[in-house]
């Protein structure tokens, strides 16, 4: 028997034969020896199932689990470990016979951790008892297909069909589709008299990212049904109705960071949950790297302690004990309303996958797996020798199983995909159309004039800052009582105001996205005796409808945006906006924009409407305050160089110069019927410049987003040269061309750059008829910016030559010096105007 330090009795002063009170222990009483004492704690704590719970925070949470291990029976009746027995069974069987239709797939099998099946139908008893309404879960590929066909309800013969070459979608979808481990589910479970909707999202292939996007539509689903925070029932809380769920697997969870960040939003106000059950499926393994060189700590799971959250490690070869596991977490996640973690411990019963051989890098350790038993037999020999059933009972079950995958099987042949798409809740919605479309997104005058003085109205006994009533309140209602000069901040509050008054709610999400980096939005204000917070436009009229949520974010990019992708994965209808501090500080999220923002539409047909706005602008900031990387979307777009494009494109990607094109964006988002990620290369210098201002009648009905903005100050017959540009570089070179008096040049300003702009910018060009040169001028480095996408569909598209003007090729997007940024300007301004003739 091993030693425990902590159970040695003479640590205590104690010996074997003297006796104590056993009520140390809940559930227990009256008096016994010592040694009987610390077997019995050994059984407790030290078997096949222990936990880690004495790091809580509160009393009160140590002293539930102590009573819960202590004195819980969790007793299983016989019809439960028939059904348990009957889902290894099954899962075996189907790992069996992939292995023989489909030798050469790679299918991450559930071998080796067939219990985990146990996990899933224990929720499904636990989730219906409790009235819950629906489960979003997050997981990986390892043993996915097995849920998916053994609890899911996703018919194996759609696997089977997938596993053939097959697309997974009608070929209507125009679906560039996926792998089957990447495949979602959403099944209705009905027991104990209720139904509750296990809702399986799609994944990456990076490992652990669906996780924050697994949160982000928990809390969808929470706000559509008004629970916790939104709800006007005090007593109501976070996951009430809704529980999250995330399976990880062993080596990607100790060493992707993005779940330290998931983990860090659990407990933030406007990103908490009501706590997630996390199981981490810990097979000892990484791809080749064993558990012993893939993480610096001693459990796999104590990322868990980070927040104060207890851990139960449980061995997978018994599938009653995982059950157990899974009941005392989910009881601890309904009390408490805090994550929780299961350590499932297992094994791998192949490597990485099944055409990988694991003897290569771990032998001693395949030496012992491939010499034991699976779990479904080991479960099975245990109830046969418990006579609960017959070996030709088990017999029965596995014969049974597999002819029923041999029926699915034969299916696959005449299998046609199901539409699995635009239902629901997106029922309203559609794909986008093939077409370039005009939306009408203005919004009643008076009507904006209500919202924006809404927008600075505080109660009378608020404390605002003293400098915000003298400047951002009495510079905003002077503005709006003029009709002019609405500024950025501005035109977003009325569009943000007019979507609220509509009946949509909208969340704005970020670091600091309240005040705004630049101090310019303040859409929060802050009381400066009590500190607490007001939201104005939640309160323009008495009956709206619809609410902002500001979310200011931890520090965090890559499970911020995540989260904010699966809020608007979920719903068309509520509009979400996640704005970076700085543009380049997207990059820390770079593997949700590539896996899911730029190609979840194209490979699972999920719309996703969600805004990302990307200060930008060189203004010797250096390297890291200047660019957005906006030729990273570009690249990441599906725009063509040698055809029009349509709505239909990817990513909508824009560089809007006035707060009118702002306005109509956001509106635009949520007026049609379709929704596209929108890439927003936002300002910074443009929001309180005077030139940049928009008159309220640019707001107004009748009034829309301009992909293109043409030149209103050159005489047409005059202009031999173009210049295109986007962003606020505009301003730089109209005002120096004023300046100079240069009659010659007309500027456009191309607003919008996915989808191309074709007939706009033909239509411009074509009011030019003497000019002879067209120039791109940009302020971003050569090898960056929007060069490389614009010059071959202009040339392409409109068939004339593009010259470029601007800085030259550089391996940072800014130079760190500001005598350098000078020379920098001057050459970018000078180059268009002056040199190319």
């Amino acid at each position: 028997m091993w030693i425990i330090k902590e159970l040695d009795l003479s640590s205590y002063g104690l010996s074997g034969g003297d006796a104590v009170d056993s009520a140390l222990l809940y559930g227990h009483s009256g008096r016994q020896s010592a040694s009987e004492l610390r077997d019995t704690l050994r059984q407790i704590y030290c078997g096949l199932i222990s936990y880690e719970f004495s790091y809580l925070e509160t009393e009160a949470e140590r002293e539930w689990f102590a009573r819960r291990i202590e004195s819980g029976t969790d007793t299983i009746d016989r019809e439960r470990r028939i059904e348990i027995l009957k889902e290894l069974l099954n899962s075996q069987a189907w790992d069996k016979f992939l292995s023989i239709k489909y030798p050469t797939v790679k299918r991450y099998c559930g071998e080796g951790a067939e219990s985990l099946l146990t996990f899933f139908s224990t929720l499904f008893r636990l989730t219906t008892s409790e009235k819950l309404k629906h489960v979003v879960i997050a997981m990986a590929h390892r043993g996915k297909l097995n849920v998916l066909s053994g609890l899911l309800q996703c018919p194996p013969v759609k696997i089977f069909h997938k596993f053939n070459g097959n697309p997974e979608f009608p070929a209507e979808a125009n679906s560039a589709c996926d792998i089957a481990t990447h495949l979602s589910a959403s099944t209705d479970i009905s027991m104990n008299g209720n139904t509750v909707r296990f809702s399986l999202l799609n994944n990456p292939s990076h490992l652990e990212v669906a996780n924050p996007v697994s949160m982000g539509k928990t809390r969808s689903k929470q706000l559509k049904l008004m629970e916790g925070d939104y709800s006007s029932d005090e007593s109501s809380r976070f996951g009430d109705k809704v529980l999250n769920v995330q399976i990880h697997g062993d080596a990607a969870f100790t060493g992707q960071g993005v779940n330290q960040e998931t983990l860090m939003l659990s407990q933030v106000p406007h990103f908490e949950v009501g706590g997630s059950l996390h199981v981490v499926v810990n097979n000892q393994v990484g791809f080749t790297l064993p558990a012993n060189r893939g993480r610096s700590s001693l459990y796999v799971t104590d990322l868990a302690k980070s927040i104060a959250v207890p851990v139960i490690h449980v061995n997978g070869d018994h599938p009653e004990l995982v059950s157990k596991a899974t009941n005392i977490a989910f009881e601890y996640q309904r009390k408490f309303r805090k994550d929780v973690f299961i350590d499932y411990n297992c094994y791998r019963r192949w490597g990485h996958n099944e055409l990988d051989d694991p003897t290569f890098t771990n032998p001693l350790l395949y030496k012992l797996i491939h010499y034991r038993e699976s779990i479904p037999d080991l479960y099975a020999e245990k109830l046969i020798s418990e006579s609960v059933l017959t070996e030709k009972d088990v017999t029965d079950i596995n014969t049974e199983y597999t002819k029923f995958l041999q029926q699915q099987f034969e299916l696959a042949v005449t299998y046609s995909p199901q539409i699995t798409y635009y239902q629901e809740q997106w029922s309203g919605m559609c794909a986008a159309p093939d077409a370039v479309e005009v939306w009408d997104t203005g919004v009643d005058k008076e009507m904006l004039k209500v919202i924006g003085r809404a927008s600075v109205t505080t109660p009378s006994d608020f404390n605002i800052h003293s400098h915000l009533a003298k400047t951002h309140v009495k510079n905003r209602l002077s503005k709006i009582s003029e009709e002019k000069d609405i500024d950025w901040a501005t035109a977003e509050a009325m569009a943000i105001g007019s979507l609220l008054m509509e009946g949509r709610h909208v969340r704005l999400s970020g670091e600091d996205v309240g005040r705004g980096t630049f101090s310019h939005r303040h859409v929060m204000l802050i009381d400066q005796e009590k500190e607490t917070i007001h939201v104005p436009l939640n309160h323009i009229h008495e009956d709206q409808k619809g609410f902002l949520e500001v979310a200011n974010s931890i520090l965090s990019e890559e499970a911020v945006l995540g989260y904010e992708y699966g809020m608007a994965y979920d719903s068309p209808d509520n509009l979400c906006i996640w704005e970076a501090q700085f543009g380049d500080f997207y990059t820390g999220a770079q593997i949700v924009v590539d896996t899911y923002i730029a190609s979840g539409e194209s490979k699972w047909v999920r719309s996703n409407g969600l805004v990302m706005l990307l200060p930008h602008g060189f203004d010797g900031a250096a390297s890291e305050h200047s660019s957005c990387r906006m030729e990273r979307f570009l690249q990441l777009t599906d725009s063509s160089e040698t055809a029009p494009d349509s709505e239909a494109v990817c990513m909508h990607v824009v560089n809007p110069t006035t707060p009118a094109q702002y306005f109509h964006l956001l509106r635009r988002q949520m007026v049609r019927n379709y929704r596209k990620p929108l890439i927003v290369v936002a300002p910074k210098i443009l929001l309180r410049l005077a030139d940049a201002a928009s008159p309220l009648s640019d707001l107004e009905p009748g009034t829309h987003f301009k992909p293109v903005i043409g030149d209103v100050i050159a005489d047409p017959l005059r202009v031999n040269r173009v210049i295109l540009v986007c962003g606020k570089h505009y301003y730089e070179l109209n005002k120096e061309r004023l300046k100079a008096k240069i009659d010659d040049v007309a500027i456009l300003r191309v607003e919008a750059l996915s989808p191309f702009p074709l007939q706009a910018l033909q239509q411009e060009v074509a009011k030019y008829k003497n000019a002879r040169k067209f120039i791109w001028s940009q302020e971003e480095h050569r090898n960056m910016g929007a060069w490389t996408f614009v010059k071959p569909r202009f040339e392409n598209l409109l068939g004339k030559k593009l010259l470029y003007a601007g800085r030259a090729e550089a391996p940072t997007t800014a130079v760190g010096a500001s005598k350098l940024h000078r020379l920098e300007v001057e050459h970018v301004l000078r180059e268009p105007l002056y040199n190319i003739k």
